[in-house]
């Protein structure tokens, strides 16, 4: 059945490699189980509920890329995302989590007609490279501000908006501990580095009397809080139409990208450069976004560390599937999530705002007019606390700079409209 399903001897891979594959994806991501409901925790949405769904809409991501793309990349709710649902949806435009849920349900629909019909390249296409390499590094500094925040790095401060806090505190000096461990382990490849890290910190506070423990393993809380809780009729307000462009956007150029260079890694690659079964693996991830939301969890979208496994040998979608019964059988460790504290995970979130921010080296730096709107996209979404704000001031900056300078004719239609779009949304909506 295996054979039949996922064409192992035509992909020249077997069970057993796949399945390597599989739990070397889940080492290298699993940090998200304990991550994301911290995120959206701060979005007071329950913890047990949003933990139980995180590994599900995690599973049904996985289970749907590996049977109807066929591809070993592993889905989960994806990092970036979460934040700008928590801190900026809720926290600070003052939506309820109901709505935000909404907005990515639309985003997801959305995503999927993109991905059925024929616009999806042309929308891809439209964008300068500078532009998407500026918004992945944006999203990494936006990460890293949270982790910083949450570790008691930096706090606010009247006068200089943001300062350093107590540095010689608990919290902080376990924070930066937990990230040279993560970034040490991560150099010399140690498999499931980052939670290790989480988890080292995590011992070392109960074990210090500064955070309880909750056990390890117990039956999986209900997912009831959050489950079909999505506020649609909320979401289609005119003031939130920003809010959802930037889920959907983000998702993808996100995924296309992540595809793209897994499937190079890969060999999957055709001569021409073209995918087989993108749309294929482009539907699942759309699906999954939908479902991800109706279960009760941010954006679900493809990661990037399925490279991890892809390098031990991953070939077919039983390395997902693989990747999609851990998620599963993840569930049962809820009490172990939640004795994780917020300077536990701050580390992590550091580590892959590193990973995200080195996507500037490909901005085209010797080109002033690609080059400025890059940097005003990166730095706008961290010190707006708005991925959304950042695309829409490096899609203006783009024009403006384009126009005034006589190069015009860069303009792709599609950033043009965009651009104005999003001057008249605040000239008029905010």
């Amino acid at each position: 059945m295996l054979e039949r399903t996922f064409k192992l001897s035509e992909n020249k891979t077997s069970v057993r490699t796949e399945t390597v594959a599989g739990i070397t994806t889940f080492l290298t991501m699993a940090y998200i189980i304990f991550v994301n409901p911290a995120i959206l925790g701060d979005a007071k949405m329950p913890f047990g509920a949003v933990f139980v769904a995180t590994c599900v809409a995690a599973a049904i991501g996985c289970f749907l890329m590996a049977f109807l793309a066929n591809y070993p990349i592993a889905l989960a709710p994806g990092m970036g995302l979460n934040a700008y649902f928590a801190y900026t949806v809720v926290g600070k435009m003052g939506y309820s989590w109901q709505v935000a849920l909404g907005c990515v349900f639309i985003s997801g629909v959305l995503f999927f007609i993109i991905s059925v019909l024929p616009i999806r390249e042309w929308i891809v296409n439209a964008i300068p490279k500078s532009l998407k390499m500026a918004i992945a590094a944006g999203i990494g500094l936006f990460l890293a501000l949270i982790a910083l925040k949450n570790a008691g790095i930096v706090v606010g401060n009247e006068a200089t908006l943001v300062t350093h806090g107590k540095l010689t505190s608990f919290p902080v000096v376990m924070a930066t501990l937990g990230f040279v461990l993560i970034v040490a382990l991560e150099y010399r490849r140690v498999l499931g580095g980052v939670i290790i890290g989480i988890l080292a910190v995590t011992v070392v506070a109960i074990a210090a009397g500064q955070q309880k423990f909750g056990g390890v393993f117990d039956v999986p809380p209900s997912i009831a809080p959050v489950f079909l809780q999505m506020d649609l009729a909320g979401a289609f307000k005119v003031g939130l139409a920003t809010v959802v462009f930037a889920f959907l956007f983000v998702d993808l150029f996100d995924n296309t990208g992540t595809l793209i260079a897994l499937a190079h890694r890969g060999g999957f690659m055709r001569p021409d450069g073209t995918v087989p079964r993108l749309n294929r693996a482009l539907i699942s991830d759309s699906a999954a976004a939908m479902i991800g939301a109706a279960v009760g969890t941010s954006t679900t979208t493809s990661y990037i560390e399925s490279a991890s496994g892809i390098n031990s040998g991953g070939r077919t979608g039983l390395t997902a599937a693989t990747v999609g019964l851990l998620f599963l059988l993840a569930l049962f460790v809820a009490p172990l999530a939640g004795s994780i504290p917020a300077y536990a995970t701050a580390p992590a979130l550091l580590y892959v705002a590193c990973l995200m921010t080195r996507s500037l080296t490909e901005v085209a730096w010797d080109d002033l007019t690609e080059a400025a709107p890059a940097v005003v996209t990166a730095l706008t979404m961290p010190f707006t606390f708005s991925i959304a704000e950042g695309i829409a001031f490096g899609f203006i900056s783009y024009a403006a700079i384009k126009l005034v300078t006589g190069r015009y004719r860069e303009i792709h239609p599609a950033v043009g409209i965009l651009a104005v779009l999003f001057v008249i949304k605040y000239v008029y909506i905010q």
